[in-house]
Protein backbone atom coordinates (compact mmCIF):
# COMPACT_ATOMS: atom_id res chain seq x y z
CA UNK A 1 0.00 0.00 0.00
CA UNK A 2 3.26 2.41 -0.18
CA UNK A 3 6.38 2.29 -2.78
CA UNK A 4 8.19 0.68 -0.15
CA UNK A 5 6.29 -2.05 0.26
CA UNK A 6 5.93 -2.59 -3.79
CA UNK A 7 10.15 -2.14 -3.56
CA UNK A 8 10.30 -4.67 -1.12
CA UNK A 9 8.71 -7.45 -3.61
CA UNK A 10 9.39 -6.25 -7.27
CA UNK A 11 12.09 -3.92 -7.21
CA UNK A 12 13.01 -3.49 -10.36
CA UNK A 13 9.47 -3.36 -11.81
CA UNK A 14 8.94 0.78 -13.41
CA UNK A 15 6.65 2.69 -11.20
CA UNK A 16 7.72 5.91 -13.67
CA UNK A 17 7.94 5.76 -17.52
CA UNK A 18 8.07 8.88 -19.07
CA UNK A 19 6.64 9.34 -22.29
CA UNK A 20 8.88 11.19 -24.63
CA UNK A 21 12.13 9.98 -22.99
CA UNK A 22 11.20 6.64 -22.22
CA UNK A 23 13.15 7.30 -18.89
CA UNK A 24 12.01 4.55 -16.30
CA UNK A 25 12.20 5.29 -12.33
CA UNK A 26 11.80 1.24 -10.84
CA UNK A 27 10.17 0.85 -7.61
CA UNK A 28 13.55 0.66 -5.65
CA UNK A 29 14.18 4.05 -6.78
CA UNK A 30 11.34 5.65 -6.42
CA UNK A 31 11.47 4.08 -2.53
CA UNK A 32 15.02 5.16 -1.90
CA UNK A 33 14.21 8.87 -3.27
CA UNK A 34 11.66 9.86 -1.60
CA UNK A 35 13.35 8.16 1.86
CA UNK A 36 16.50 10.57 1.14
CA UNK A 37 14.60 13.29 0.70
CA UNK A 38 12.10 12.61 3.69
CA UNK A 39 15.02 12.70 5.98
CA UNK A 40 16.83 15.79 4.46
CA UNK A 41 13.44 17.23 5.34
CA UNK A 42 13.40 15.77 8.88
CA UNK A 43 17.05 17.62 9.20
CA UNK A 44 15.89 20.72 8.24
CA UNK A 45 13.85 20.53 11.11
CA UNK A 46 10.42 20.13 9.57
CA UNK A 47 8.00 18.13 11.81
CA UNK A 48 4.23 16.82 10.64
CA UNK A 49 1.97 19.63 10.00
CA UNK A 50 4.88 21.89 8.28
CA UNK A 51 4.54 22.23 5.01
CA UNK A 52 6.97 22.17 1.89
CA UNK A 53 5.71 23.16 -1.90
CA UNK A 54 7.47 22.05 -5.41
CA UNK A 55 7.03 23.99 -8.83
CA UNK A 56 8.52 21.01 -11.12
CA UNK A 57 7.42 20.15 -14.62
CA UNK A 58 6.14 16.84 -15.76
CA UNK A 59 9.54 15.59 -14.08
CA UNK A 60 10.74 11.94 -13.68
CA UNK A 61 10.93 12.66 -9.97
CA UNK A 62 7.92 14.44 -9.29
CA UNK A 63 6.02 12.01 -7.63
CA UNK A 64 8.85 10.84 -5.68
CA UNK A 65 9.07 14.68 -4.03
CA UNK A 66 5.37 14.37 -3.51
CA UNK A 67 5.73 11.07 -1.67
CA UNK A 68 8.67 12.39 0.41
CA UNK A 69 6.42 14.77 1.95
CA UNK A 70 3.50 12.62 2.25
CA UNK A 71 5.22 10.03 4.36
CA UNK A 72 7.07 12.73 6.74
CA UNK A 73 3.30 13.39 7.42
CA UNK A 74 3.80 17.11 5.52
CA UNK A 75 1.25 19.51 4.01
CA UNK A 76 2.31 19.81 0.00
CA UNK A 77 1.57 22.24 -2.17
CA UNK A 78 2.24 21.24 -5.78
CA UNK A 79 2.24 24.54 -7.55
CA UNK A 80 1.52 25.39 -11.27
CA UNK A 81 4.86 25.36 -13.18
CA UNK A 82 2.77 28.14 -15.55
CA UNK A 83 2.44 30.41 -12.88
CA UNK A 84 4.46 33.73 -13.00
CA UNK A 85 6.44 35.15 -10.67
CA UNK A 86 3.94 37.03 -8.50
CA UNK A 87 1.51 34.31 -8.34
CA UNK A 88 4.44 31.94 -7.14
CA UNK A 89 5.07 34.21 -4.46
CA UNK A 90 1.72 34.87 -3.12
CA UNK A 91 0.97 31.10 -3.26
CA UNK A 92 5.09 30.08 -1.56
CA UNK A 93 4.05 33.12 1.39
CA UNK A 94 0.12 32.15 1.46
CA UNK A 95 0.54 28.35 2.31
CA UNK A 96 3.88 28.96 4.56
CA UNK A 97 6.68 27.10 2.86
CA UNK A 98 9.61 26.15 4.74
CA UNK A 99 10.99 24.39 1.47
CA UNK A 100 10.61 25.04 -1.93
CA UNK A 101 11.87 22.65 -4.87
CA UNK A 102 11.94 23.29 -8.18
CA UNK A 103 14.22 22.45 -11.56
CA UNK A 104 16.62 24.16 -13.81
CA UNK A 105 14.03 24.37 -16.39
CA UNK A 106 12.47 26.57 -14.72
CA UNK A 107 14.82 28.55 -12.85
CA UNK A 108 13.99 31.92 -14.26
CA UNK A 109 10.82 32.01 -12.81
CA UNK A 110 11.98 30.27 -9.11
CA UNK A 111 14.54 32.26 -8.72
CA UNK A 112 12.51 35.67 -8.79
CA UNK A 113 11.06 35.13 -6.24
CA UNK A 114 13.40 34.55 -3.67
CA UNK A 115 13.28 38.43 -2.40
CA UNK A 116 9.83 37.84 -1.81
CA UNK A 117 9.32 34.54 0.11
CA UNK A 118 11.22 35.36 3.21
CA UNK A 119 9.58 32.13 5.05
CA UNK A 120 11.27 29.82 2.86
CA UNK A 121 14.53 28.39 4.58
CA UNK A 122 15.41 25.82 2.40
CA UNK A 123 15.54 25.89 -1.85
CA UNK A 124 16.66 23.09 -3.79
CA UNK A 125 16.89 22.94 -7.42
CA UNK A 126 16.50 19.30 -9.38
CA UNK A 127 19.08 19.38 -12.53
CA UNK A 128 21.14 22.09 -11.80
CA UNK A 129 21.73 25.12 -9.41
CA UNK A 130 20.79 28.79 -10.14
CA UNK A 131 21.37 31.58 -7.35
CA UNK A 132 19.60 31.09 -3.85
CA UNK A 133 18.82 27.12 -4.47
CA UNK A 134 21.15 24.96 -3.70
CA UNK A 135 21.75 21.37 -5.51
CA UNK A 136 18.97 18.80 -5.09
CA UNK A 137 20.87 16.07 -6.14
CA UNK A 138 24.01 16.76 -3.78
CA UNK A 139 21.87 17.50 -0.82
CA UNK A 140 20.11 14.03 -0.96
CA UNK A 141 23.03 12.20 -1.63
CA UNK A 142 24.37 11.55 1.38
CA UNK A 143 20.78 10.65 3.25
CA UNK A 144 19.53 6.98 4.31
CA UNK A 145 17.26 5.09 2.20
CA UNK A 146 15.66 3.54 4.87
CA UNK A 147 12.15 4.85 6.06
CA UNK A 148 12.52 8.16 8.72
CA UNK A 149 11.62 6.82 12.28
CA UNK A 150 8.35 8.98 13.00
CA UNK A 151 7.04 8.23 9.04
CA UNK A 152 3.48 8.94 9.05
CA UNK A 153 0.65 10.17 6.33
CA UNK A 154 0.80 13.86 5.48
CA UNK A 155 -1.81 15.71 2.74
CA UNK A 156 -2.04 17.73 -0.06
CA UNK A 157 -2.51 21.30 0.03
CA UNK A 158 -3.54 22.13 -3.31
CA UNK A 159 -4.57 25.30 -5.32
CA UNK A 160 -7.61 26.21 -7.40
CA UNK A 161 -6.22 27.40 -10.79
CA UNK A 162 -7.69 30.80 -10.00
CA UNK A 163 -9.91 31.11 -13.13
CA UNK A 164 -12.10 33.53 -10.89
CA UNK A 165 -9.50 35.51 -8.94
CA UNK A 166 -6.57 34.76 -6.51
CA UNK A 167 -6.00 30.82 -6.36
CA UNK A 168 -7.64 29.07 -2.92
CA UNK A 169 -5.47 26.75 -1.16
CA UNK A 170 -7.58 23.89 -0.14
CA UNK A 171 -6.69 22.61 3.48
CA UNK A 172 -7.58 19.32 4.64
CA UNK A 173 -7.62 17.84 8.11
CA UNK A 174 -3.65 16.19 9.10
CA UNK A 175 -4.62 12.66 9.55
CA UNK A 176 -0.84 11.20 10.28
CA UNK A 177 -2.05 7.83 9.95
CA UNK A 178 0.35 5.35 9.55
CA UNK A 179 1.46 5.12 5.57
CA UNK A 180 0.34 1.83 5.21
CA UNK A 181 -2.98 2.62 5.69
CA UNK A 182 -6.02 2.81 2.75
CA UNK A 183 -7.89 5.78 3.14
CA UNK A 184 -10.69 6.78 1.33
CA UNK A 185 -9.04 8.18 -2.17
CA UNK A 186 -8.00 4.27 -2.16
CA UNK A 187 -11.21 2.29 -1.20
CA UNK A 188 -12.83 4.64 -4.20
CA UNK A 189 -10.50 3.87 -6.48
CA UNK A 190 -10.64 0.35 -6.18
CA UNK A 191 -14.17 0.07 -5.84
CA UNK A 192 -14.80 2.15 -8.80
CA UNK A 193 -11.69 1.22 -11.28
CA UNK A 194 -10.75 -2.11 -9.77
CA UNK A 195 -6.63 -1.23 -10.67
CA UNK A 196 -3.54 -3.90 -9.69
CA UNK A 197 -0.18 -4.02 -9.68
CA UNK A 198 -1.02 -4.74 -13.15
CA UNK A 199 -2.07 -2.11 -14.31
CA UNK A 200 -0.49 0.67 -16.42
CA UNK A 201 -2.05 3.98 -15.70
CA UNK A 202 -1.70 6.64 -18.62
CA UNK A 203 -1.03 10.45 -16.91
CA UNK A 204 -1.65 12.71 -19.59
CA UNK A 205 -1.96 16.09 -17.44
CA UNK A 206 0.04 18.13 -16.04
CA UNK A 207 1.18 16.52 -12.44
CA UNK A 208 0.88 19.67 -10.45
CA UNK A 209 -2.70 19.47 -10.55
CA UNK A 210 -5.34 17.38 -7.81
CA UNK A 211 -6.45 14.66 -10.29
CA UNK A 212 -3.48 13.38 -12.03
CA UNK A 213 -1.36 13.97 -8.42
CA UNK A 214 -4.08 12.01 -6.09
CA UNK A 215 -4.49 9.36 -8.98
CA UNK A 216 -1.06 8.77 -9.34
CA UNK A 217 -0.12 8.29 -5.77
CA UNK A 218 -3.14 5.73 -5.29
CA UNK A 219 -2.15 3.57 -8.66
CA UNK A 220 1.57 3.43 -7.31
CA UNK A 221 0.24 2.54 -3.76
CA UNK A 222 -1.08 -0.99 -5.72
CA UNK A 223 2.30 -0.89 -7.91
CA UNK A 224 0.74 0.00 -11.26
CA UNK A 225 3.41 1.52 -13.65
CA UNK A 226 2.47 5.15 -14.59
CA UNK A 227 2.97 6.49 -18.19
CA UNK A 228 3.75 10.02 -17.73
CA UNK A 229 3.31 12.31 -20.92
CA UNK A 230 5.46 15.31 -20.64
CA UNK A 231 2.85 17.23 -22.40
CA UNK A 232 -0.46 15.86 -24.17
CA UNK A 233 -0.70 15.16 -27.94
CA UNK A 234 -3.35 13.49 -29.14
CA UNK A 235 -1.85 11.24 -31.83
CA UNK A 236 0.59 10.19 -29.69
CA UNK A 237 -1.45 9.23 -26.65
CA UNK A 238 -3.09 7.06 -28.67
CA UNK A 239 0.47 5.59 -29.61
CA UNK A 240 1.23 5.15 -25.84
CA UNK A 241 -2.15 2.97 -25.02
CA UNK A 242 -0.83 0.63 -27.46
CA UNK A 243 3.10 0.43 -26.83
CA UNK A 244 2.86 -0.05 -23.32
CA UNK A 245 -0.57 -2.11 -23.08
CA UNK A 246 -2.24 0.97 -20.99
CA UNK A 247 -4.92 -0.28 -19.00
CA UNK A 248 -6.23 2.87 -17.29
CA UNK A 249 -5.66 6.18 -17.59
CA UNK A 250 -7.52 9.65 -16.99
CA UNK A 251 -8.54 12.50 -19.49
CA UNK A 252 -10.35 15.65 -19.49
CA UNK A 253 -13.14 16.45 -21.97
CA UNK A 254 -10.47 18.98 -24.40
CA UNK A 255 -8.80 15.86 -25.05
CA UNK A 256 -11.65 13.78 -26.28
CA UNK A 257 -12.28 16.47 -28.92
CA UNK A 258 -8.49 17.04 -29.85
CA UNK A 259 -8.67 12.46 -30.12
CA UNK A 260 -12.21 12.75 -32.38
CA UNK A 261 -10.82 15.16 -34.52
CA UNK A 262 -7.93 13.32 -35.62
CA UNK A 263 -8.18 12.11 -39.43
CA UNK A 264 -10.56 9.18 -39.13
CA UNK A 265 -6.87 7.00 -40.42
CA UNK A 266 -4.49 7.94 -37.47
CA UNK A 267 -7.70 7.25 -35.07
CA UNK A 268 -8.09 3.83 -36.48
CA UNK A 269 -3.77 3.09 -36.35
CA UNK A 270 -3.77 2.38 -32.98
CA UNK A 271 -4.33 -1.23 -30.99
CA UNK A 272 -6.66 0.36 -27.63
CA UNK A 273 -7.77 -3.26 -26.69
CA UNK A 274 -5.76 -3.03 -23.57
CA UNK A 275 -7.42 -0.17 -22.45
CA UNK A 276 -9.89 -1.50 -19.45
CA UNK A 277 -11.26 2.33 -18.11
CA UNK A 278 -10.78 5.53 -18.98
CA UNK A 279 -12.01 8.37 -16.52
CA UNK A 280 -12.97 11.89 -17.24
CA UNK A 281 -13.47 14.86 -15.07
CA UNK A 282 -12.28 18.44 -14.73
CA UNK A 283 -14.83 19.93 -16.85
CA UNK A 284 -18.48 19.25 -18.78
CA UNK A 285 -17.97 16.81 -21.71
CA UNK A 286 -20.23 18.30 -24.60
CA UNK A 287 -23.02 15.06 -25.19
CA UNK A 288 -22.21 14.86 -28.65
CA UNK A 289 -18.88 13.98 -27.26
CA UNK A 290 -19.34 11.38 -24.75
CA UNK A 291 -21.42 9.44 -27.81
CA UNK A 292 -18.89 9.20 -29.85
CA UNK A 293 -16.26 8.42 -27.05
CA UNK A 294 -18.14 5.45 -26.22
CA UNK A 295 -19.29 4.40 -29.53
CA UNK A 296 -15.34 4.17 -30.47
CA UNK A 297 -13.73 3.19 -27.35
CA UNK A 298 -16.67 1.07 -25.53
CA UNK A 299 -18.71 1.68 -22.27
CA UNK A 300 -15.01 1.92 -20.66
CA UNK A 301 -15.89 5.44 -20.16
CA UNK A 302 -16.19 6.56 -16.57
CA UNK A 303 -16.77 9.94 -15.36
CA UNK A 304 -16.79 11.66 -12.02
CA UNK A 305 -17.84 15.10 -10.47
CA UNK A 306 -15.63 16.60 -8.01
CA UNK A 307 -13.37 19.45 -6.54
CA UNK A 308 -9.75 19.95 -5.27
CA UNK A 309 -11.76 20.45 -2.39
CA UNK A 310 -13.27 16.81 -1.56
CA UNK A 311 -16.38 18.10 -0.28
CA UNK A 312 -18.33 15.17 -2.31
CA UNK A 313 -17.81 12.29 -5.01
CA UNK A 314 -20.79 12.15 -7.91
CA UNK A 315 -19.68 9.08 -10.47
CA UNK A 316 -21.86 7.68 -13.65
CA UNK A 317 -20.27 4.95 -15.83
CA UNK A 318 -20.98 4.30 -19.39
CA UNK A 319 -24.44 2.16 -19.02
CA UNK A 320 -26.07 4.88 -16.75
CA UNK A 321 -24.60 8.17 -18.45
CA UNK A 322 -26.69 6.39 -21.60
CA UNK A 323 -29.71 5.82 -20.06
CA UNK A 324 -28.78 9.70 -18.06
CA UNK A 325 -27.33 11.62 -21.16
CA UNK A 326 -25.31 14.85 -19.51
CA UNK A 327 -25.41 13.73 -16.21
CA UNK A 328 -21.98 14.25 -14.36
CA UNK A 329 -22.84 11.22 -11.66
CA UNK A 330 -25.23 10.16 -8.89
CA UNK A 331 -23.02 10.82 -4.75
CA UNK A 332 -21.01 8.50 -3.58
CA UNK A 333 -19.99 10.92 -1.26
CA UNK A 334 -21.75 13.84 0.69
CA UNK A 335 -25.38 14.31 -0.27
CA UNK A 336 -26.20 16.50 -3.06
CA UNK A 337 -28.34 19.69 -2.33
CA UNK A 338 -30.09 22.22 -5.29
CA UNK A 339 -30.83 25.92 -3.55
CA UNK A 340 -31.95 29.33 -4.78
CA UNK A 341 -30.36 32.26 -3.70
CA UNK A 342 -31.63 32.27 -0.65
CA UNK A 343 -30.61 28.88 0.23
CA UNK A 344 -33.92 27.07 0.00
CA UNK A 345 -33.98 23.92 -1.48
CA UNK A 346 -35.46 23.19 -4.73
CA UNK A 347 -37.39 20.16 -5.78
CA UNK A 348 -35.76 17.86 -8.57
CA UNK A 349 -35.62 19.67 -12.17
CA UNK A 350 -35.29 23.10 -10.59
CA UNK A 351 -31.87 24.80 -11.09
CA UNK A 352 -30.07 26.23 -8.42
CA UNK A 353 -26.47 26.30 -6.91
CA UNK A 354 -24.97 22.65 -6.39
CA UNK A 355 -23.99 22.26 -2.33
CA UNK A 356 -22.76 19.34 -0.72
CA UNK A 357 -23.73 17.78 2.72
CA UNK A 358 -22.23 15.23 4.68
CA UNK A 359 -18.64 15.41 3.07
CA UNK A 360 -15.09 15.77 4.69
CA UNK A 361 -14.52 19.27 5.88
CA UNK A 362 -12.22 22.05 4.62
CA UNK A 363 -11.30 25.29 4.80
CA UNK A 364 -9.82 27.81 2.11
CA UNK A 365 -5.75 28.53 4.33
CA UNK A 366 -5.91 31.73 5.49
CA UNK A 367 -8.82 33.21 4.38
CA UNK A 368 -11.94 32.97 6.79
CA UNK A 369 -13.74 35.23 4.56
CA UNK A 370 -13.20 32.78 0.72
CA UNK A 371 -14.29 29.83 3.03
CA UNK A 372 -18.00 31.46 4.14
CA UNK A 373 -18.24 32.32 0.99
CA UNK A 374 -18.78 28.89 -0.07
CA UNK A 375 -20.94 27.28 2.42
CA UNK A 376 -24.81 27.41 2.53
CA UNK A 377 -26.57 30.91 3.11
CA UNK A 378 -28.95 29.08 5.83
CA UNK A 379 -25.61 28.29 7.80
CA UNK A 380 -26.40 24.26 7.84
CA UNK A 381 -22.50 23.71 7.22
CA UNK A 382 -23.17 22.36 2.97
CA UNK A 383 -20.54 23.94 0.65
CA UNK A 384 -20.54 24.58 -2.87
CA UNK A 385 -17.85 24.46 -5.80
CA UNK A 386 -19.56 27.42 -6.94
CA UNK A 387 -21.38 25.17 -10.09
CA UNK A 388 -25.30 25.65 -11.01
CA UNK A 389 -27.16 22.30 -11.82
CA UNK A 390 -30.67 20.18 -11.49
CA UNK A 391 -30.56 16.74 -10.15
CA UNK A 392 -33.55 14.53 -11.84
CA UNK A 393 -35.73 12.39 -10.06
CA UNK A 394 -33.37 9.39 -9.89
CA UNK A 395 -30.79 12.18 -8.27
CA UNK A 396 -28.67 12.42 -11.42
CA UNK A 397 -26.53 15.67 -11.24
CA UNK A 398 -26.99 17.71 -14.56
CA UNK A 399 -24.76 21.02 -14.65
CA UNK A 400 -25.81 24.08 -16.15
CA UNK A 401 -22.57 26.31 -15.64
CA UNK A 402 -20.87 28.18 -13.17
CA UNK A 403 -22.23 30.93 -11.25
CA UNK A 404 -19.82 33.40 -12.44
CA UNK A 405 -20.33 32.81 -16.40
CA UNK A 406 -23.67 33.34 -15.92
CA UNK A 407 -25.12 35.67 -18.59
CA UNK A 408 -27.58 38.45 -17.73
CA UNK A 409 -29.02 39.93 -20.96
CA UNK A 410 -32.23 41.86 -20.82
CA UNK A 411 -33.27 40.39 -17.39
CA UNK A 412 -32.79 36.88 -18.60
CA UNK A 413 -29.88 34.25 -17.29
CA UNK A 414 -27.98 33.01 -20.06
CA UNK A 415 -25.61 30.03 -19.10
CA UNK A 416 -22.73 29.91 -22.34
CA UNK A 417 -21.83 26.24 -21.39
CA UNK A 418 -24.79 25.78 -23.66
CA UNK A 419 -23.74 27.24 -26.83
CA UNK A 420 -19.92 26.24 -26.05
CA UNK A 421 -20.82 22.82 -25.80
CA UNK A 422 -22.38 22.97 -29.54
CA UNK A 423 -20.15 24.94 -30.88
CA UNK A 424 -16.93 23.14 -30.05
CA UNK A 425 -18.77 20.13 -32.44
CA UNK A 426 -19.33 22.01 -35.43
CA UNK A 427 -16.15 21.03 -37.76
CA UNK A 428 -14.34 23.96 -38.07
CA UNK A 429 -14.09 24.60 -34.56
CA UNK A 430 -11.12 23.46 -32.97
CA UNK A 431 -11.95 25.35 -29.35
CA UNK A 432 -14.57 28.16 -27.92
CA UNK A 433 -15.49 30.17 -24.98
CA UNK A 434 -18.80 32.30 -24.89
CA UNK A 435 -19.39 34.95 -22.39
CA UNK A 436 -21.31 38.54 -21.73
CA UNK A 437 -19.97 41.60 -23.07
CA UNK A 438 -21.31 45.50 -22.23
CA UNK A 439 -24.54 46.08 -24.60
CA UNK A 440 -25.72 49.48 -23.68
CA UNK A 441 -29.50 48.37 -24.40
CA UNK A 442 -29.62 45.05 -22.77
CA UNK A 443 -26.71 45.10 -20.43
CA UNK A 444 -24.66 42.46 -21.51
CA UNK A 445 -24.70 40.00 -24.97
CA UNK A 446 -23.48 36.91 -25.92
CA UNK A 447 -20.08 36.91 -27.58
CA UNK A 448 -17.97 34.16 -29.26
CA UNK A 449 -14.40 33.44 -29.25
CA UNK A 450 -13.58 31.00 -31.37
CA UNK A 451 -10.34 28.64 -32.41
CA UNK A 452 -10.51 27.40 -35.45
CA UNK A 453 -9.65 24.32 -36.63
CA UNK A 454 -7.76 26.23 -39.77
CA UNK A 455 -6.92 30.24 -39.19
CA UNK A 456 -7.46 30.59 -42.58
CA UNK A 457 -11.66 30.10 -42.52
CA UNK A 458 -11.44 32.94 -39.88
CA UNK A 459 -13.27 35.38 -40.62
CA UNK A 460 -17.02 36.96 -41.46
CA UNK A 461 -18.68 34.19 -43.42
CA UNK A 462 -17.28 31.33 -40.51
CA UNK A 463 -19.04 33.76 -38.03
CA UNK A 464 -22.56 34.29 -40.13
CA UNK A 465 -21.91 30.22 -40.47
CA UNK A 466 -21.51 29.54 -36.95
CA UNK A 467 -24.34 32.03 -34.96
CA UNK A 468 -26.52 30.17 -38.12
CA UNK A 469 -25.54 26.39 -36.51
CA UNK A 470 -26.54 27.75 -33.39
CA UNK A 471 -29.46 28.89 -33.91
CA UNK A 472 -30.46 25.94 -36.02
CA UNK A 473 -30.26 23.75 -32.42
CA UNK A 474 -30.50 26.87 -29.60
CA UNK A 475 -32.97 29.47 -28.69
CA UNK A 476 -31.99 32.59 -30.39
CA UNK A 477 -31.43 34.61 -26.97
CA UNK A 478 -28.77 32.07 -26.14
CA UNK A 479 -26.87 32.36 -29.03
CA UNK A 480 -23.89 34.82 -29.95
CA UNK A 481 -24.52 37.86 -31.57
CA UNK A 482 -20.96 38.14 -32.62
CA UNK A 483 -18.00 36.00 -33.10
CA UNK A 484 -14.41 36.83 -32.91
CA UNK A 485 -11.07 34.26 -33.62
CA UNK A 486 -8.07 33.56 -31.83
CA UNK A 487 -5.50 31.49 -32.64
CA UNK A 488 -5.08 30.44 -29.32
CA UNK A 489 -7.64 30.35 -26.23
CA UNK A 490 -6.45 30.74 -22.85
CA UNK A 491 -6.79 27.21 -21.53
CA UNK A 492 -5.17 25.49 -18.36
CA UNK A 493 -3.31 22.32 -19.21
CA UNK A 494 -6.11 20.62 -17.20
CA UNK A 495 -8.76 21.64 -19.65
CA UNK A 496 -9.98 24.66 -17.94
CA UNK A 497 -10.61 27.90 -19.20
CA UNK A 498 -9.26 31.24 -18.52
CA UNK A 499 -12.49 32.68 -19.23
CA UNK A 500 -11.93 35.55 -16.89
CA UNK A 501 -9.01 36.46 -19.34
CA UNK A 502 -10.82 36.69 -22.41
CA UNK A 503 -14.07 37.87 -20.59
CA UNK A 504 -11.72 41.30 -18.94
CA UNK A 505 -10.47 42.17 -22.65
CA UNK A 506 -13.94 43.43 -23.60
CA UNK A 507 -15.45 45.03 -20.26
CA UNK A 508 -14.17 48.55 -19.51
CA UNK A 509 -11.24 48.50 -16.44
CA UNK A 510 -13.59 49.60 -13.16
Amino acid sequence: MHPGAIAAVTPDKPAVIMAATGRVVTYRQLDEESNRLAHLLRAAGLRPGDHVAFMLENHPLFLAVAWAAHRSGLYYTAVSSRLQSEELAYILNNCEARVFISSAALADVATSVTGGTPGVEVRLMLDGVAPGFASYEEATAGQPTAPIEDECQGADMLYSSGTTGRPKGVKPTLSKAPLDAAGPMLQLVQFLFAPSADSVYLSPAPLYHAAPLRYCLTFQRLGATIIVMERFDAEEALALIERYGVTHSQWVPTMFIKMLKLPPGVRERHDLSSLRCAIHAAAPCPVPVKERMIEWWGPIIHEYYAGTEGNGFLYVSSEDWLKHKGTVGRSLLGVVHICDDEGNELPPGEHGTVYFSGGPEFVYHGDPGKTRSVQDPMGRGWTTLGDIGHLDEEGFLYLTDRRSYMIISGGVNIYPQEAENLLVTHPKVADVAVFGVPDPEMGEQVKAVVQPVSAQDAGPALEAELIDFCRAHLAHYKCPRSVDFRDELPRHPTGKLYKRLLRDEYWPAV
